[in-house]
């Protein structure tokens, strides 16, 4: 099973800190598994044990866009250039997919080993970037990744969102097979939750919630009247976690086992979770209709609904060249 996994929730509630455990806990029980830091504010690669400016040294997917477009085109001939690729641009027949665990140009220049995980980064939003641009411009090269991700038997992708409901600024949201939502036993915290779940529902989002920083019965109890059954399972205060923000991250054995526990049940949902490969390609589709319309082709100056391939579906190799429905 292969599967792509979003961590999501408001600003603190620990949703970096979960997806570093997580991506840990599938690499130290010899998983494939890409982590890709998507929040605005870089802090993955510290939270996997890397340097605290880790992120400052790798390649972003954002400045290398230009790259990740031409590698991607391949011989689609319904894409006349690299140029006019935006972040929906679906894949179709003569892309080149992606997948988890392989070698290619994209790989060689963005991806690093942080902490035994293989990580990307978008990039930092910088101060040459403030009142020009959208922190979803650099977000984009994620979708543009995961449009074109193949994921082959036994596969994770993990990615660490932009903070509260950010993601649903793009079609980004349904690139996913399984989304966990982190959530503190606050009204803050499950407000981020009504929030996202109610976006969610009407595209068949795969969401659990994930609670956090849990003290006692009661913090459980909370959670549960406010969240229902998509609380999944919950993380009690860590000792481990705190010395990790501290900037001291220990050997993954050294978590505590009920919370070590957690990190597998996680893996056994996401394991569970069933890929509806239809319903990623029209999502993508769909998505990709709306952007041209908005801003797309506008800024091209060419009908982007052209490069959709009615008859080409991402799935299982080979990929399937069947109608979407």
């Amino acid at each position: 099973m292969a599967v792509k996994v979003a961590f999501v929730g408001k600003g603190g509630s620990g949703k970096t800190t979960l997806t570093a455990l997580f991506a840990r806990h599938l690499a130290a029980e010899g998983r494939p598994v890409l982590a890709i830091d998507a929040d605005i504010n870089q802090h993955l690669a510290a939270a996997l044990g890397g340097p605290a400016r880790a992120a400052t040294t790798m390649t972003p997917l954002g400045a290398y866009l230009p790259a990740i477009k031409e590698y991607l085109r391949g011989d689609n001939p319904r894409i006349g250039s690299a140029a006019e690729m935006v972040k929906t641009t679906p894949p179709g027949r003569g892309s080149r997919l992606l997948r988890v665990a392989e070698e290619n140009p994209v790989y060689a220049a963005c991806v690093e080993a942080v902490g035994g995980v293989r990580l990307a980064a978008t990039g930092e939003f910088s101060a040459e970037d403030l009142g020009v641009s959208c922190y979803h411009s650099k977000v984009g090269a994620v979708e543009l990744l995961l449009n074109h991700m193949l994921d082959g038997p036994d596969e994770y992708v993990v990615v660490d969102m932009t903070a509260g409901a950010d993601s649903f600024a793009s079609g980004l949201f349904t690139r996913f097979d399984r989304t966990f939502l982190v959530c503190e036993p606050t009204v803050r915290g499950v407000s981020v939750y009504h929030q996202y779940a109610g976006y969610a529902r009407d595209y068949g989002v795969a969401l659990s919630v994930v609670g956090n920083k849990v003290e006692d019965a009661t913090d459980v109890e909370f959670l549960r009247e406010h969240v229902g059954t998509d609380l999944l399972t919950w993380l009690g205060r860590s000792a481990y976690v705190r010395r990790a923000e501290r900037g001291t991250v220990g050997p993954l054995d050294g978590l505590e086992a009920a919370n070590r526990a957690v990190l597998g049940r996680l893996a056994d949902v996401v394991d569970g979770t069933p890929q509806d490969w239809a319903a990623f390609t029209r999502w993508a589709h769909e998505f990709h209709r709306r952007n041209a319309d908005a801003w797309a082709n506008d800024r091209t100056g060419v009908d982007l609904a052209t490069q959709i391939d009615p008859d080409f579906r991402m799935g299982p190799a080979p990929v399937a060249a069947t109608p979407v429905p």
